[in-house]
């Protein structure tokens, strides 16, 4: 499926954030449920730099709805924290594997992990694709 090649350094990319105060619990540290957005944040970087971005999703006739995801949280991000996020293509042959990671910016130290699996749907006809389009392969560098 794609996952067990050397990865191209473009099929990766990592984007920093500060743990703000509004996604904090009283505890300060952040609440579950932000983690998909920091994962999203991380993934809008990567579709940048692939030159894939949602917009160009749309123009390309896919829809690319996340169908499956993963979260192990395995040590809290709290207020005022400095993490970066990476995001990977691990699969994109059937389907759109992103696995993710979350590290402590300064230590370096692993946070959280995970992944979201989207499938492309053609916008036009509503129907989910069993392999992915010619699009996403040349986005990725693999057709011309």
């Amino acid at each position: 499926m794609g996952s067990k090649r050397n990865i191209p350094d473009h099929w990766s990319a990592e984007t920093e954030l500060q743990v703000p105060f509004h996604d904090v619990d009283m505890m300060e540290i952040a609440w579950h449920g932000h983690y998909v957005k920091y994962f999203e944040i991380a993934r809008c970087v990567l579709f940048d730099q692939l030159d894939y971005n949602y917009r160009q999703m749309r123009d390309s006739g896919y829809a690319w709805p996340v169908i499956d995801l993963h979260v192990r949280y395995v040590k809290p991000l709290r207020f005022g924290q400095w993490v970066k996020i990476r995001a990977q293509v691990a699969e994109y042959e059937n389907r759109l594997k992103v696995v993710y990671q979350v590290f402590d910016r300064d230590s370096g130290e692993r946070l959280t992990k995970g992944h979201t699996m989207q499938v492309a749907v053609d916008m036009h006809s509503g129907e989910m694709q069993f392999a992915s389009p010619p699009v996403l392969l040349q986005k990725l560098g693999l057709a011309q």
